[in-house]
């Protein structure tokens, strides 16, 4: 019987271009890499970059009629946006920098107009526990 003999089922095995590592771990690498160049982020209901003092807490839009009701957003959403926002920003930076027919003048136009909107976003920098997570 395998389990008396302690044996346990190998782990699932690839070869690429003579490399061998278990076929999980592959898979991992593989999907966090297209992940990363898609700019793609997991979604994170209580991200870890938000400050401790915004946990749980809401975000509340009070329209200036108050005949209109109010939205309230948990701050983990908001905050996961902000977040997406900011991360499809650096995908677009990286992506201008690398277009092959964009002249010199053309990729630095484009990239005062990314100075901008981070300059515009970071009104949220509150919202970071860490300072190099800002914009």
């Amino acid at each position: 019987m395998p389990t008396d003999a302690g044996l346990v089922p190998a782990e699932p095995q690839m070869t690429v271009t003579e490399l061998t590592q278990p076929l999980a771990q592959f898979i991992r690498e593989i999907v966090a890499a297209a992940a990363g160049q898609w700019g793609l982020e997991k979604p994170d209901p209580a991200p870890e970059t938000l400050g401790a003092r915004w946990h749980q807490g809401r975000l509340v839009l009070h329209p200036a009629d108050p005949a209109l009701q109010t939205k309230e957003v948990p701050l983990e959403v908001f905050f996961h946006k902000i977040v997406l926002m900011r991360n499809q920003l650096r995908v677009l930076e990286q992506k201008i920098n690398a277009h092959p027919r964009l002249s010199e003048a053309e990729k630095v136009e484009m990239q005062q107009y990314l100075t901008r909107c981070y300059g515009s976003m970071t009104t949220f920098n509150v919202l970071f526990k860490d300072k190099e997570d800002q914009f």
